[in-house]
């Protein structure tokens, strides 16, 4: 049995619910949670210690950055980031915009485990705000898992559904298999679970839940959610 961890993150361009950028109380509370794969939302690559966000995090973390699906927003650089301990063998981005609204992108992640090197891949995205949009969203990311069966897929995202029996979770649960529903919104006091992560087979989630500690209330306005998962190694091996 292979056993990774996964955690998805909104974090708000770095601005803690006390109005100040601080990538490092991001990288803190990243940090105690041993991830292998880390899937950020709202990451503004403002400058920040002599580089960017993206690079700074990845630094303070030790991983690789296996993606990134970024657009200009006032004239920085504005949206996914995919971190993770190990290359990505190889990484596409998506796009999902619906028309009208912001540019919306899924980053996809291939990466080597098991023998013979069969794949996994880890998506992540943000869906937006409007429920027509969503359905769009969802369609569109439905394509680029429709071979789930052949090998295991991660998706992690703040999907913007607040209703935890809504078409597009029962949609995805029938799909990839049943995510757990966690409290992630707002930090201070989390009462709608708008992040998600799912694992098709021969990957399930076994644990997840959101970090609510001190810092990770004050970090960002969404909590980190962390999902440890199970691939039977036997399935890898056939």
């Amino acid at each position: 049995m292979k056993r990774i961890r996964v955690v998805s993150y909104n974090v708000h361009a770095c601005v803690g619910m006390d109005g100040s950028f601080q990538p490092r109380r991001i990288a803190d509370v990243l940090a105690r949670l041993n991830a292998d794969f880390i899937a950020l939302q709202e990451v503004e690559e403002r400058r920040h210690a002599g580089t960017v966000v993206s690079a700074y995090l990845a630094d303070k973390l030790g991983m690789t950055i296996a993606g990134r699906s970024m657009h200009n927003r006032a004239g920085i650089d504005f949206g996914n980031l995919l971190l993770s301990t190990a290359e990505p063998v190889r990484t596409d981005t998506h796009d999902i915009a619906f028309e009208g609204r912001e540019p919306r992108a899924i980053i996809d992640a291939a990466f080597a485990i098991g023998a013979p090197c069969r794949e996994l891949r880890v998506l992540t995205t943000h869906f937006g705000l409007a429920a027509a949009e969503r359905r769009s969203q969802l369609a569109r990311l439905l394509r680029h898992i429709e071979n789930a069966d052949v090998s295991p897929v991660v998706v992690c995202a703040d999907f913007n559904e607040w209703r935890p029996y809504s078409g597009l979770h029962r949609t995805l649960g029938r799909v990839l298999g049943v995510s757990p529903s966690v409290r992630s919104f707002p930090s201070r006091l989390p009462t709608l679970a708008l992040d998600r992560i799912y694992a098709s087979r021969p990957a399930s989630v076994t644990r997840l839940n959101a970090v609510s500690s001190r810092i990770a209330r004050i970090a960002s306005d969404h909590l980190p959610i962390v999902a440890d998962i199970e691939i039977r190694q036997d399935s890898l091996e056939s």
